[in-house]
């Protein structure tokens, strides 16, 4: 089953169980999706594409998250978590703060590139290129720095 179709099918279990919550949040990923396929004239079937979808609305949430705290919103904080929590149930397992440090680690070796911050754009390069799908950007970036800078 695609991740097209598991949407659906726990669109319809959350409508079932009266699951307000996860029922709304799905179905707005369905509709972003939806409006993707609208906006491109394509039809997603390959799930990293809605992955990516995915990943979009979880950043988007994430952003809002710092602006409702600094409001005082907490019910809209407590909201948006659980709406990211639901979201990253359908996303891939990221890698750690370590196997990102690593990473970085190899990828410098591999490439003999020395510790210092003027090689940052082309040893974050080789490294997003290579963890794309498998580590959040911020998470290299900071890895990244961190050999960079000799910490």
């Amino acid at each position: 089953m695609g991740l097209k179709e598991q949407l659906m099918q726990d669109y319809k279990d959350a409508m079932k169980s009266a699951d307000t919550l996860r029922k709304n949040t799905v179905n707005m990923v369905r509709a972003a999706i939806k409006q993707y396929e609208v906006d491109q004239r394509v039809t997603l079937d390959d799930d990293a594409d809605i992955v990516k979808i995915i990943k979009k609305q979880v950043k988007m949430r994430a952003d809002a998250l710092e602006d409702f705290a600094k409001a005082g919103r907490d019910d809209m904080v407590e909201g948006y978590k659980k709406e990211i929590e639901i979201l990253k149930t359908y996303l891939p397992e990221e890698m750690g703060e370590e196997e990102i440090r690593a990473k970085v680690q190899e990828i410098a070796e591999k490439l003999d590139i020395e510790a210092s911050m003027k090689n940052m754009g082309k040893l974050m390069k080789s490294v997003m290129a290579e963890l794309k799908d498998k580590a959040d950007g911020s998470a290299v970036n900071k890895a990244v720095k961190e050999f960079l800078s000799g910490k």
